[in-house]
């Protein structure tokens, strides 16, 4: 059996808690040997829900990289977050997994890829779209020819918003929506094609007054921005904060000789109705009264479990991510977020600057 790969958390809240879920179920392969937070009691109750024991834990994680024994750090931090503790986990000889996005900035991006290449450590890129099984089948299928020619992908990520204080700053967020929720849709048909698109042009509400529902916030609650990739395929990606019931993960694909249509949140075979409501239905639901579709192993469904666990068996490889899952990867999708900022923002199409590289 390969070695157990030593693991140090940084983090303790929404993400974090995705994470333990998903290194709970493969003990056999990783010990958290470490936990990073500002709030040590959530951090305790964080692993004393999956069962983990035995911890070091640390308040700050510059502390932490420096002194926990640890293989990897597992960067599970407020967006504006992941660059620093990136560079510092690498400056310490360590591998990252880091959570979208992979920083605030291009440039910020930029400075962690090339520092880790330099420091001959991996940065895996932690896109879950990318080891959701019902999206895995559905690239299967498409590579097996069932709907002809992949011309045409529509995905979208929405839901009725966070409620996290950084999600309501540029600063600490790096945008809106798009930045927040459409990672996953862009990431994922970049992805598809192999990170070679052509141009774009996007929309989005603007943020703060120009926002249709979320004044308060400083980045825009609705962005949409139509991709072409070299192929010849387009897609369409949308992310918001302005859609209530519940998150809605949906991607369509169109070919030359059928399409398929991919539900993730809300294709529970579980359909019931309640007066006092559902403890659970889905994530983001404003209510669990009345009809619902409780999810059966949502974190497992939406790809977290096969993302961490593909993870763990690289480092125990020594081998870097799949496309889609790098570090390079996930600063691709940092460059074309920010094209479609610039897109929405002067109003005029896009052409990758890089294309033919």
């Amino acid at each position: 059996m390969a070695q157990k790969i030593r693991l140090l958390l940084l983090g303790s809240a929404f993400a974090a808690d995705l994470h333990v879920d998903a290194y709970s179920r493969i003990r056999e392969k990783v010990d958290i040997v470490g936990i990073a937070s500002a709030d040590s009691d959530q951090a305790h109750k964080l692993l004393e829900k999956y069962g983990f024991s035995g911890q070091e834990f640390y308040t700050d994680y510059h502390d932490a990289v420096e002194n926990c024994a640890c293989d990897v750090v597992d960067i599970c931090l407020p967006n504006f977050l992941h660059h620093p503790a990136t560079m510092a986990a690498i400056a310490a000889k360590r591998h990252v997994i880091c959570e979208k996005p992979l920083a605030t900035t291009v440039e910020a991006g930029r400075e962690m890829v090339q520092a880790a290449r330099k420091a001959g450590v991996r940065i895996y890129y932690a896109e879950d779209w990318m080891g959701s099984p019902a999206l895995s089948k559905a690239r299967e299928i498409i590579e097996q020819g069932a709907i002809g020619d992949l011309k045409f992908i529509r995905a979208r990520e929405a839901h009725s918003g966070s409620h996290s204080p950084f999600v309501q700053k540029i600063a600490t967020a790096g945008g809106g929506a798009l930045i927040h929720l459409g990672a996953h849709p862009i990431t994922f048909a970049l992805a598809m094609n192999d990170n070679r698109w052509t141009e774009l042009v996007a929309m989005t509400s603007g943020g703060s007054e120009g926002n249709l529902i979320h004044k308060g916030m400083e980045g825009e609650d609705w962005s949409a921005a139509l991709i072409k990739f070299q192929s010849g395929m387009k897609a369409i990606v949308e992310a918001n904060f302005i859609t209530y019931g519940g998150m809605e993960d949906s991607i369509d694909f169109y070919g030359t000789e059928g399409c398929l249509h991919v539900d993730l949140t809300f294709s529970s075979p579980l359909h019931g109705f309640s007066i006092p409501g559902f403890e659970y239905t889905v994530e983001k639901a404003e209510i669990t009264t009345g009809w619902a579709r409780p999810v059966v192993d949502e974190k497992y469904n939406l790809g977290y479990v096969a993302e961490l666990t593909l993870f763990i068996n690289c480092l125990q490889k020594g081998i870097e991510a799949p496309l889609g899952l790098r570090g390079e990867d996930g600063l691709e999708t940092l460059e074309v977020i920010n094209f479609i900022y610039e897109s929405a923002r002067t109003g005029k199409k896009i052409t990758n600057p890089n294309q033919g590289n």
